[in-house]
């Protein structure tokens, strides 16, 4: 008897070898229409994750999530969004994968089990308490994603657990996200519904966390640093739509802030120096609404 989900057989895929490729793709796309639904479901728990991040960046933690195969890939992938995105740090939001950067690109099965690697990976980090650890394991079996875990606790990090399972939650778990997708397409193929409900998760823990500290203002990453062409467009055009300025105004603004699109906005805004508007969104936190928008 199999009690992973993620390992059972789909009875809707069964004889999915036998279908024309018009009729596995309508397959494969109703299976992932369900992974939205049990995402959705799992609203609350994530909830309670994320305002355990913003609390901890307030305190200078960071947010480390663990994963080993297609999860600490994934992890990785958030991560590494976030500088380009929200000009922050590379360290703030970190994403460890059994077997280390060569397990980026090609499968290292045997990683997963790697308990000794874990704890010294996490032992190398100095782990506090105002940190966060996400341990993404589809199944919850992870020994490397296990491991970690355990350690990081020992150091007061709050732990929280992304399973793709319905299960028993582990001791030394603070809180326990579950997103229970159902067996894949591909029996035990979790980089499918389970990765895709992985996906949309840690989107909205990066997302929601970086809108509550004051990296957006509305739907708008004003607090992007342009580094590349893309960047001083969109860069650009923000500054174009907030001030009402032309593509060539909007432009010198922001070469005028070195790239900085919230400094441009606020020294139009308010007519004031460069030197000013740095000072006065680090009095309110980098938040663009209260400099701007005070009511």
């Amino acid at each position: 008897m199999i009690n992973k989900i993620t390992e059972q057989q789909n009875p809707n895929s069964r004889d999915i070898d036998k279908k024309s490729i018009i009729d596995i793709l309508h397959v494969i796309n109703d299976e992932d229409q369900k992974v939205a639904i049990s995402v959705k479901l799992a609203i609350p728990s994530i909830e309670k994750f994320v305002t355990k991040v913003i609390s901890g960046f307030q305190n200078h933690g960071r947010l480390i999530y663990i994963g080993s195969g297609t999860s600490g890939r994934l992890g990785i992938l958030d991560a590494s969004e976030c500088p380009p995105t929200y000009s922050v740090t590379p360290d703030l939001v970190q994403g460890i994968i059994a077997g280390g950067k060569d397990a980026v690109f090609r499968s290292i099965e045997n990683a997963e089990d790697d308990e000794d690697a874990a704890i010294d990976q996490i032992k190398s980090m100095n782990i506090n308490s105002n940190d966060s650890v996400l341990g993404i394991t589809a199944s919850s079996k992870a020994a490397f994603v296990m491991a970690a875990m355990k350690e990081a606790k020992k150091s007061g990090a709050f732990i929280g657990l992304l399973v793709c399972n319905k299960i028993e939650k582990p001791e030394f778990v603070d809180l326990l996200i579950e997103a229970p997708v159902g067996p894949e397409i591909i029996t035990g193929s979790t980089r499918m519904k389970a990765g895709t409900a992985t996906k949309l998760i840690l989107n909205m823990i990066t997302t929601t966390t970086m809108i509550k500290m004051n990296k957006t203002y509305g739907n708008l990453m004003v607090d992007l640093r342009a580094w590349n062409q893309k960047l001083w467009d969109r860069g650009t055009g923000i500054i174009s739509l907030l001030c009402g300025l032309s593509q060539a105004e909007s432009l010198n603004l922001l070469v005028k802030c070195d790239g900085e699109v919230k400094t441009a906005v606020v020294i139009y805004k308010l007519n004031i120096s460069v030197e000013s508007a740095r000072r006065l969104l680090d009095e309110n936190d980098g938040s663009l609404r209260k400099v701007i928008d005070p009511r």
